[in-house]
C-alpha cells in the first residue's frame, strides 16, 4: 500500500468558534429557536452570543462543520495528512481557534479579514437536543481569490482527497466548482456534506451544480428527507433516497457515486451506484452515556474520510466514522 501523502486530505467550508452552553426553553423562546435546528443568524439572533457568554458560562470550541471533521481526522491520520481553508477575522475568536487547531495538529490557511469578525455559532443545548444558530462574520467573505493563491493552490494539487461541507454553498460556491473540477479531471476523491436541510432547500441551484462532481455524498436523515422535497422526489423512504442520490449523473465516470445517509441510533443507509441498499448497524452505546450529540455527523465524515485516505474498504470506512461519533457524542461539543 502507497504510504499517504503529506496534507492528503484538503478541507473547505466555514471555520466558526462554537460557543455552547446548556440552555432552557425560555432562552429558545427569545430567540425564536427550534430545540433542533442548523439555522444562520438574522438580526433578531445577533444577542445570543454575548448572553451565552456572560449568563450560561458557555464552552468556546473550534468550530463548522468541516473544521469539526478536519481535525477528526487528523485525530485518525499520521500528522501533516490534513489541511483546512476557510475565512476568520482578525480579532481574539480568530487567536482562539489558531490555538485550537495547532492543538488538534491540523493545518489552517485561513482568509483573514480584516473588516469582519470571525464566525460564531451560537449551540444551546436542551437535553439531547441542539439549537444551532450562525452568523458567518468573516467565513462569508471566503473567495476564490484565496483558494488560487499558490500557496494555497499548492496543496490543492498535493491532496488526493477533497471534503467540502454544504455550509460553504451559501459562501463561495465558485471555489467549490473549481475543487470539484480539479477532483474530476484528475481522478481524485471528492467527498460532500450535504450539511443541514436547508442548504437542500434554499441553496439548490449551487447544490446541482456540484452534485455532478460528488464521488461520495453524506448527509442524515432530516438533510435526505429535505433534499427529497426540494428535488420532487416523490418518496419518504431514505432507501429510495440515497438510491436516488447515488444514482445521479456523474462527472467522473471511474468510480461510482457512493451516497451514505446516516440516521444517528438507527443503520446508516448506503446505495453504491444507486444499486442495492447495504445497512450498517451503529455501535451501540448506552443512552445515559451520551452528553451532547453537537458534531456526530461531523465526526462521521471525519472517521470515514480517514479511512478512505487509508485506503480502507467501504465497510471498514462507515466503521471508523460509526466508531468516532460514537466517541464524539460521549464529549461536550466537537471535542
Amino acid at each position: 500500500m502507497a504510504a499517504t501523502k503529506e496534507y492528503a486530505l484538503l478541507c473547505l467550508e466555514n471555520p466558526l468558534l462554537d460557543i455552547v452552553a446548556n440552555g432552557n426553553q425560555e432562552l429558545l423562546d427569545k430567540y425564536d429557536l427550534k430545540p433542533n435546528d442548523a439555522i444562520l443568524a438574522e438580526e433578531k439572533h445577533l444577542g445570543i452570543y454575548e448572553e451565552l457568554l456572560n449568563n450560561y458560562s458557555a464552552q468556546l470550541i473550534a468550530g463548522g462543520g468541516a473544521q469539526n471533521t478536519a481535525r477528526g481526522a487528523q485525530y485518525m491520520l499520521k500528522d501533516n495528512s490534513v489541511v483546512y481553508l476557510g475565512g476568520v477575522g482578525d480579532d481574539k475568536y480568530a487567536a482562539i481557534l489558531h490555538d485550537a487547531v495547532k492543538q488538534a495538529g491540523l493545518r489552517a490557511e485561513y482568509r483573514v479579514d480584516k473588516k469582519e469578525k470571525t464566525g460564531r455559532c451560537g449551540v444551546v443545548i436542551t437535553g439531547h437536543n441542539r439549537s444551532m444558530c450562525t452568523d458567518l462574520g468573516a467565513a462569508n467573505h471566503y473567495d476564490l481569490e484565496h483558494l488560487k493563491s499558490p500557496e494555497v493552490w499548492k496543496l490543492v494539487e498535493g491532496a488526493s482527497h477533497y471534503f467540502v461541507g454544504g455550509y460553504h454553498l451559501t459562501v463561495c460556491p465558485p471555489a467549490i466548482q473549481t475543487l470539484a473540477e480539479e477532483a474530476a479531471k484528475n481522478n481524485k476523491v471528492f467527498v460532500f456534506s450535504l450539511s443541514a436541510p436547508f442548504i437542500c432547500q434554499f441553496f439548490k441551484d449551487p447544490l446541482d451544480a456540484s452534485a455532478p462532481y460528488w464521488d461520495y455524498v453524506i448527509g442524515n436523515e432530516t438533510e435526505a428527507l429535505a433534499y427529497a422535497e426540494s428535488h420532487g422526489v416523490e418518496t419518504k423512504d431514505i432507501k429510495e433516497i440515497v438510491k436516488h442520490l447515488a444514482s445521479l449523473p456523474k462527472a467522473n465516470g471511474k468510480r461510482e457515486r457512493v451516497a451514505i445517509i446516516t440516521q444517528g441510533t438507527d443503520p446508516t443507509i448506503v446505495s453504491v451506484g444507486g444499486k442495492d441498499v447495504l445497512e450498517f448497524p451503529v455501535h451501540a452505546i448506552d443512552k445515559s452515556l451520551i452528553v451532547d450529540t453537537t458534531g456526530a455527523g461531523d465526526a462521521f465524515a471525519a472517521g470515514f474520510l480517514a479511512g478512505l485516505v487509508d485506503n480502507k474498504s467501504l465497510e471498514q470506512s462507515i466503521d471508523q466514522g460509526q466508531w468516532l461519533a460514537k466517541l464524539g457524542i460521549q464529549q461536550n461539543g466537537a471535542t
